[in-house]
């Protein structure tokens, strides 16, 4: 391979030009010879046993050029890609120039990596907030774990607001039965808000086996168009009343739901974990903050097929989530009435940004000359393997160890601007002043 010219014609786009040799070119057709003779049919030889020059003297000299390019094209172009110095972010634009038996040239049009440009990224300043933790925000949690031991129990008695309602229920606008209007052994909480306004407030003071119509009126702004506006009879039937049984946020509790024996050291532990919490969260606004403060000081010119590859990803990383519930993205782009064209639209900011934060910390990671050896990347693995709780091989194979390599890279780049990073108070709102009383007219 020679590599003829490296001219960089655009922003990002290098064009090279490139000979594969005469050797390097009868190799590939010996291969293609060898990988192709059984498709031609000549008098006297059995398939695939006719001499490669009788098949050359048959059907032209030619004959088995355009295998052996797509054959010698890979390793032609990765040893001029790498002479040439450049890192190519898309397929490459090819065109042949010439070919005859001595060889063929070819030209490849390149859309390389850009080089971010990256202002004093020593000294950033970002605004740093660490929340405390209040009363309100442990009593949210002891909260958020009551009602996970509150138990449900039927109840011989009428039905109150709060308590859950098992009931058949169907409903009629004119006295014709309307679709979607009917349900059994439907659980209904009653103030909860599930249904039109003013249904379950109707059920309240019903007994399990009683039944009553109930009278609603559907919203103006409802989703079904011929049920807006309006009146509709509901026959409803109660089969069963329940209640909730709240425990008290006593000792006893404390031992239920941890390994504390006092509701005073379960509250402590509460308090000790939401202040981590809370610091985790501090710690990574005031990274984020500090990113958007790095591309801000950063020139880069982002190809458009880098973002298009990252919101491949994010839209990948979306129907992954969106498949774990049992839906596909198709489902969600019916139910949004979206296109796919503007469902990957919603992505292109954030793609922009995760593309122009890639570049530049790579930009800090080469100007701090910063390098990662094998035991930080076989710790990382393991460190992988334990969170993810899949076995080591799978992890490899998922995450190349020059990915985990550029990751372990930029997460000390990150480090190297927190250390050296300025945090400021954040800027509160003003209380507006005060009206100046008016003068007393005289």
């Amino acid at each position: 391979m020679i590599l003829k010219s490296s001219e960089n014609t655009a922003v990002n786009q290098t064009t090279l030009t490139i000979n594969v040799e005469k050797a390097e070119f009868e190799a590939a057709i010996e291969k293609s010879y060898r990988k192709n003779a059984g498709k031609f049919r000549i008098q006297g030889f059995r398939p695939g046993k006719a001499p490669r020059k009788i098949i050359e003297r048959m059907y032209g000299p030619a004959a088995f050029y355009e295998d052996a390019v797509n054959m010698a094209f890979p390793d032609a172009y990765k040893a001029a890609v790498e002479e040439a110095g450049i890192t190519p972010v898309d397929q490459a634009e090819v065109e042949l120039v010439d070919i005859s038996e001595d060889g063929f040239t070819f030209t490849a049009k390149v859309t390389t990596k850009p080089e971010a440009k990256v202002g004093e990224y020593k000294g950033l300043s970002a605004e740093y907030e660490l929340l405390p933790v209040t009363e309100e925000d442990i009593e949210r949690e002891l909260k958020v774990r009551q009602n996970r031991q509150t138990q449900v129990e039927t109840v011989e008695r009428a039905a109150e607001n709060g308590d859950t309602v098992v009931l058949d229920f169907e409903g009629f606008v004119d006295g014709v039965a309307f679709e979607g209007g009917k349900g059994e052994k439907h659980e209904l909480k009653l103030g909860s808000g599930q249904f039109i306004p003013g249904f379950e407030d109707q059920l309240v003071g019903l007994s399990a086996g009683e039944a009553k119509d109930v009278v609603v009126t559907f919203p103006e702004n409802y989703g079904a168009a011929d049920l807006a506006g309006k009146e509709a009879t509901f026959k409803c039937l109660v089969h069963e009343v329940k209640e909730s049984v709240v425990p008290e946020l006593d000792d006893e509790f404390a031992k239920d739901v941890s390994e504390f024996d006092t509701l005073d050291e379960l509250k402590n532990d509460i308090k000790g974990k939401l202040e981590k919490a809370k610091e985790n969260n501090a710690n990574a606004e005031f990274e984020n903050r500090l990113i958007d403060a790095l591309i801000d000081i950063t020139e880069v010119e982002v190809p458009q097929c880098m973002v298009e590859q990252q919101i491949d990803r994010l839209v990948e990383d979306f129907d992954y989530r969106f498949r774990a519930q049992g839906a596909t993205i198709d489902t969600y782009l019916k139910m949004t009435g979206s296109s796919m064209e503007e469902f990957r639209a919603n992505f292109a900011d954030r793609a922009m940004r995760q593309v122009k934060t890639t570049l530049a910390l790579e930009a800090v990671v080469k100007a701090e000359n910063i390098e990662v050896t094998e035991e930080e990347i076989e710790a990382e693995y393991t460190k992988i393997t334990a969170s993810a709780g899949v076995d080591a091989e799978q992890v490899r194979a998922y995450m190349p160890a020059e990915a985990v390599k550029e990751d372990i890279a930029k997460e000390k780049a990150i480090n190297v601007i927190k250390e050296n990073a300025v945090k400021t108070e954040p800027v509160k709102d003003e209380e507006p002043a005060d009206a100046a009383p008016e003068a007393d007219a005289e």
